[in-house]
């Protein structure tokens, strides 16, 4: 044994043991080989510090959403690219009301617990990958906290570049994040300021997910503040139009494609 977890689909694996969990059906972790076990998620940062959530909110139907979810959905028009689909919980909201929706994930287990949830159209891969196919699409989504996906200053005008080429003319994103800054907790601070001193945005997390025996390899994730993601937007052909903070430190950013 070397302590190191498996390298797999994390996400995918939770979101499975979790639909199970919350259905009654297929295999699901047991305590004491008869009690339903609760499927955490286990979130860790390379400075050490880990936390824990409950995968059972990637399940939750409208009624359990956060306000901004609500608000982000009815800003939807036209073709949508869900970046992210998780278990679909958005996607299926607007299956429902008519919208052609197109989730996208890397995860290929997540995939299947959105087809076993009745999403329809569904892709495995990168938004780089996706940008390769011809799609196209109005408005493009990166909810529950997924404007993370943009990584950092380094990644971003890659990212950006990649849903301009699937745009169609007046495209919007709607970005959901969280400004990492109003806290006074010193492990937070001081993580930071770390990554300030290393030439990185204060927000820009590096992390590995873990469940159970498995983990995923280390990956950068992105909190920013809006002022910072304006910065990173700017020279990208994307502006950003509007930030919705009414639920801070969660906010909603609307970006549109010039032009």
């Amino acid at each position: 044994m070397t302590g190191e977890p498996r390298i797999g689909d994390v996400f995918g694996e939770l979101l499975r043991d979790a639909l199970a969990v919350a259905t009654g059906i297929g295999p699901r972790p047991l305590a004491g080989g008869r009690l339903p076990r609760p499927v955490i998620e286990i979130i860790e940062r390379d400075d050490g510090l880990v936390n824990g959530a409950p995968a059972a909110q990637y399940l939750d139907g409208p009624q359990d959403w956060q306000p901004h979810d609500h608000r982000a959905v009815d800003r939807v028009r036209g073709a949508t690219l869900d970046i992210g689909v998780g278990a679909g919980r958005i996607a299926l909201l607007l299956q429902e009301r008519g919208t052609p929706v197109t989730g996208l994930d890397v995860s290929p287990g997540a995939l299947q617990v959105c087809r076993r949830r009745g999403v329809r159209e569904l892709v495995n891969g990168t938004v780089d990958e996706h940008a390769a196919s011809g799609r196209r699409y109005d408005t493009f989504l990166l909810l529950g906290n997924n404007l993370g996906l943009v990584e950092g200053r380094e990644r971003a005008s890659t990212f950006l570049a990649a849903l301009a080429a699937m745009a169609r003319p007046g495209a919007q994103l709607i970005a959901q994040g969280t400004n990492p800054y109003g806290t006074r907790d010193p492990v937070h601070t001081g993580y930071h300021e770390q990554n300030r001193q290393r030439g990185r945005l204060g927000g820009q997390l590096r992390l590995r997910l873990r469940y159970r025996e498995l983990g995923t390899p280390w990956f950068d994730y992105l909190v920013c503040s809006p002022t910072e993601l304006a910065e990173l937007v700017c020279g990208s052909g994307w502006q950003l139009t509007d930030v919705d903070d009414h639920d801070a430190p969660y906010y909603l950013a609307t970006l549109r494609l010039a032009g």
